[in-house]
């Protein structure tokens, strides 16, 4: 598999053609006109070491941004002197306005789905971010979208899985349950940030029901507390389903996470011994993650194929220009990325449940196997995010890529952590644009009146597949009686939402970037 390793020193070229003079204080910087006359105060002229934030995001963003080219601000000829760049790393002292507002002339950085970037994220403190790509976070376990009542700013919620051994695991709540309140106050649009996702750690839900399409309260209260440092686990149900003859491996997987490859190739190893003939990965909710997982997942799906490619990486201009043929793609793997021999199904189709939650990573599986199998795609658009990124950390040393064993070279003056867009996924036939999702083959709305059990042959995105498996019709109405679109969902106040994060597959030799073009 080639890989090409974004390290080694880049400070040849961060910051490209700024000539900085360097700051220097007059010795005669104030006069006394008389010698009764006070003396005025002299203003302490600004170095760029007292915006130590602005200043690694101004950094990392211009040498690796995907839309480096497009943005003005971030140009390799913006500024023709320290003072001049200076001045500009102090005109936003809030860092997290300073890395959303860099990109200002480029229509939105994030948030918006009409933004070119919806989704670069800054996080003041790096370990927050790291912690959540290995699926840790502050949580009680509690997953669930929300929903505004028709013709108000009213909000109710409806429970969409519970995390394995998580304090919500313990308690009587389950999906598809709705809630409508926390802590005796109804839940809204102005509210249900602070009492949902607030510094407190324990809240009680107000519980409801849906009954002839209508949501009352039944008095039933729920006490969740979250827990910090809570591992997820994105493995929530795997099982194999007879029907018909045929056995279908089922996998509900809610995150590419590598701390949890080897749970995963395990998974694949019990379906290889129980003999499947179909795969059903339910990928609903599951916003993306590591792309060395999703590498592993496509491979064990297709086969340990390792000269044919799964996805090609796309660069910024200045980078893509000093490849070589073949540099930034990534074959299918054989191994797991701690050198454990994938368990591999050999599948020549692949059914795969969706909604429009379905992002990153997720897609990265569905686009790269799209060549090789017959990819079933069941459920909702996906969101369409085609893009990849890596964390950036305050050590200009190693290019400012995090490494764990390199924490101790962090400025200690700065600890945030930010996750630019860096390129753009292609499968082996050359297609990424996917911006608007990718269509599923077969259109179901998830029911929140009926989402059913996770797994169960009644579900009805998987009854649907188990359908299509069986090459009959469903045999009862699965059509949803009540679909509503949320405007928020708890996934996504998980800093690492809807991310295809490259890890260790990122292998560019910017040493040889920096002699070709940057000089």
């Amino acid at each position: 598999m080639k890989k090409v390793v974004m390290k080694t020193y880049f400070l040849l070229f961060l910051g490209l053609a700024i000539v900085f003079n360097s700051c220097k204080k007059n010795d005669d910087d104030s006069v006394i006109e008389e010698e009764t006359q006070e003396q005025e105060p002299v203003e302490e002229a600004k170095l760029r070491i007292d915006y130590p934030a602005q200043d690694f995001m101004w950094g990392a963003m211009n040498a690796f941004y995907f839309w480096q080219s497009d943005v003005t601000d971030l140009a390799d000829t913006r500024f023709d002197t320290e003072d001049s760049y200076v001045e500009f790393l102090a005109s936003e002292e809030d860092p997290a306005a300073f890395f959303y507002g860099i990109c200002n002339n480029h229509e939105r950085i994030v948030g918006e789905n009409t933004a070119v970037d919806r989704f670069s994220v800054a996080v003041e403190n790096y370990k927050d971010l790291v912690n959540s790509l290995q699926g840790v976070s502050r949580s009680n376990g509690l997953e669930f979208q929300l929903y505004l009542f028709e013709g108000s700013n009213d909000v109710y919620g409806v429970v969409t899985y519970i995390a394995l051994n998580s304090d919500a695991s313990e308690k009587e709540i389950k999906r598809g349950d709705v809630f409508i309140g926390v802590d005796g106050q109804t839940l809204n649009r102005t509210n249900f940030r602070e009492l949902l996702f607030g510094d407190s750690n324990t809240y009680t839900l107000s519980m409801a029901e849906i009954s002839n399409g209508s949501i009352s309260d039944n008095g039933i209260e729920v006490s969740l507390t979250k827990v910090e440092d809570f591992p997820e686990n994105p493995i929530l149900v795997s099982k194999v389903i007879e029907q018909s003859g045929v056995k279908v491996g089922y996998l509900m997987y809610n995150g590419f996470l590598a701390t949890f490859d080897e749970e995963l190739n395990s998974v694949f190893g019990s379906f290889s011994s129980e003999g499947i003939n179909e795969l059903v990965l339910d990928f609903r909710y599951n916003g993306g993650g590591r792309v060395s997982s999703a590498v592993q997942i496509a491979s064990a799906v297709y086969g340990t194929n390792t000269e044919e490619i799964f996805l090609k990486a796309r660069y910024n201009d200045k980078i893509q220009s000093t490849f070589d043929p073949g540099d930034g793609e990534t074959n299918f793997s054989s191994s797991t990325l701690d050198g454990s021999p994938l368990n591999s199904l050999n599948l020549t189709r692949v059914y795969v449940l969706t909604t429009d939650r379905t992002a990153s990573a997720s897609e990265l599986v569905i686009n790269g196997l799209a060549p090789y199998v017959e990819v079933v795609q069941i459920g909702e658009n996906t969101t369409g995010k085609n893009e990849f990124s890596i964390t950036f950390v305050d050590d200009a040393e190693n290019s400012f890529f995090y490494e764990e064993e390199r924490e101790g070279n962090i400025n200690p003056n700065n600890q945030w952590g930010i996750q630019p867009l860096l390129g753009r996924n292609e499968n082996a036939d050359g297609f990424s644009d996917y911006t608007g999702g990718l269509l599923p083959t077969y259109e179901l709305l998830e029911d929140i009146s009926n989402l059913g059990v996770l797994g169960e042959p009644t579900e009805p995105l998987l009854a649907l597949a188990l359908s299509k498996i069986a090459g009959e019709s469903a045999k009862t109405n699965l059509q949803p009686a009540i679909v509503a679109h949320s405007f928020m969902t708890s996934y996504e106040f998980k800093p690492t939402n809807n991310l295809s994060v490259m890890d260790g597959l990122i292998k560019m030799d910017i040493k040889k970037m920096g002699e070709k073009n940057f000089k």
